[in-house]
């Protein structure tokens, strides 16, 4: 069975490079991007929505980082609290 998903993960792995290829071969012809203080860029289209995604993705991440930096503090602070509370009581009752 393990085997089987391995396979099926790199058939959907294969199309979609496939997909993603097909897609950057029709549009491989070049697109203007006209920035701020006339700083032009010339690239193909595929190269531009590469770069938007790639922006995008690191823009999401970045939103995110200050959030998750304070509940993995929050987490720490907590299991210190936790294993602080429990203390070990030895006695002489057998364990059943």
């Amino acid at each position: 069975m393990k085997n089987i998903t391995r396979y099926l993960g790199l058939v959907a792995k294969l199309l979609l490079f496939l997909l993603v290829l097909g897609f950057a071969l029709k549009n491989s012809h070049s697109v203007i991007f006209n920035a701020y203080l006339g700083y032009v860029w010339q690239a193909p289209l595929i190269v531009m929505l590469g770069l938007a995604f790639v922006l995008g993705a690191l823009t999401g991440v970045l939103a995110l980082l200050p959030n998750q930096i304070r509940m993995r503090r929050e987490l720490t602070r907590k299991q210190r609290t936790v294993d602080s509370d429990t203390t070990i009581v030895q006695t002489d009752f057998p364990v059943v």
